[in-house]
């Protein structure tokens, strides 16, 4: 026989979520797993994305053809203004074919270090050295200087052609 109740209250219902079994699978177990996949390809990316080699003997062709273009330009500035751009582009022949920071300093600072253009021949440094002086002296000269547009460009291109040949590898 069943027994009778003794009150008649009524008990709510267990909920079906409490049935669901709690999963083992939880949101930051997810993140770590999206930051490790993600830095695996990466990491595959980077190792199979093939470097090219450097050639420095194509960027010494690169910067002397530039070189060779800026001085072409310079036939119309006075003798003093092309002093100061054929050593400009000169400067940045040296750093863009031999690393040399001559582009960053000033022409005593250049003359003082022993080190200038290390991987040139002596001549080459030799007429660095004197076509750097020449072109320093028309640029700071408190007269204009009584040469002419067009010899202080030929001896610019001179200058850029010894360093152009004189490096050595």
């Amino acid at each position: 026989m069943n027994p009778t109740p003794q009150s008649f209250e009524l008990i709510e219902p267990s909920s079906p979520e409490s049935l669901v079994p709690d999963s083992w699978l939880e949101p930051w177990m997810i993140a770590i797993a999206l930051g490790v996949a993600l830095a695996v390809v990466a990491i595959y990316i980077f190792k199979k994305k093939k470097h090219l080699p450097i050639d420095p003997q194509a960027i010494r062709r690169e910067a002397h053809a530039e070189a060779t273009a800026a001085l072409a330009k310079l036939d119309d500035e006075s003798p003093r203004e092309a002093a100061i751009q054929s050593s400009m582009v000169l400067r940045k022949y040296l750093a863009a074919a031999a690393g040399d920071p001559a582009l960053f300093e000033t022409h005593e600072e250049y003359v003082s270090r022993h080190h200038a253009l290390k991987n040139y021949s002596a001549e080459s440094r030799q007429a660095a050295g004197l076509g750097f002086t020449r072109l320093a002296a028309l640029k700071y000269a408190t007269d204009i200087p009584a040469t002419h547009t067009r010899e202080v460009v030929t001896d610019s291109q001179a200058l850029l052609e010894t360093l152009h040949l004189g490096f050595q590898a």
